[in-house]
């Protein structure tokens, strides 16, 4: 009986929501980001509000995804929940605050921008969100676990590739369309080539270093 009762918590995507709704929460919200890893671009962050009870088929974290699914699912995300917010935390900002701390704002960023604000945030990952005047508790691998934690997911996701596509437009030589930004081979190949453009995480150690071999090449760096 314990062994069905904790298939079905894996599998019931709107377990965490029916405990928070049963005790009286209205709307909970879900909050995920996409972009900590990459050497380049912002943390993109969402948050979704569903109404009670509504299901999403076909929903997990938007890494285990396709891009046909994950653009299909966007739609029907936006389509069927009841708010949702964006945001993005640029590389500057990163390397100000620190990657973790940048992750957090992003998410309490995205929070803000719902146009309901929510009663309850579920928070993908081990940290609460600094200052969020809402109550709120982080779920360990929520874009596996909870509906709207992998909606945010899917929507931050597809954002931020999205992004990253128009960045490669204007810095072509880094191949973000492919990369979004993480330190493929290639990628880090063109940093030694041409040195960091100004979306680069300077903080972040392959950076940092084609920064210092730029100045010294004399590269012209833009």
């Amino acid at each position: 009986m314990k062994s069905r009762t904790r298939r079905s918590k894996r599998t019931d995507w709107l377990h965490h929501e029916k405990i928070l709704w049963q005790e009286g929460y209205l709307h909970v919200a879900g909050t995920d980001e996409v972009g900590r890893g990459p050497l380049a671009g912002p943390v993109v962050a969402a948050a979704v509000i569903f109404p009670e009870q509504v299901k999403i088929p076909g929903i997990n974290d938007s890494k285990k995804l396709s891009l046909a699914k994950r653009l299909l699912l966007f739609d029907l995300i936006q389509e069927k929940a009841l708010a949702t917010g964006i945001a993005f935390v640029s590389s500057a900002e990163i390397d100000h605050y620190n990657i973790l701390n940048a992750s957090l704002l992003a998410m309490k960023q995205a929070v803000s921008n719902l146009k309901v604000r929510p009663d309850f945030v579920l928070v993908d990952g081990r940290e609460k969100i600094p200052q969020l005047e809402i109550p709120q508790k982080p779920v360990i691998k929520g874009d596996s676990l909870s509906q709207s934690i992998a909606s945010a997911s899917i929507l931050a996701k597809v954002t931020r590739d999205n992004l990253m596509q128009q960045l490669d437009q204007e810095y072509p030589q880094f191949g973000f369309l492919h990369n979004q930004g993480y330190a493929t081979q290639a990628h880090k190949q063109a940093l030694e080539k041409f040195g960091p453009s100004p979306v680069h995480r300077v903080s972040f150690s392959p950076v940092s270093k084609a920064l210092l071999k730029a100045k010294e090449a004399g590269l012209k760096l833009g």
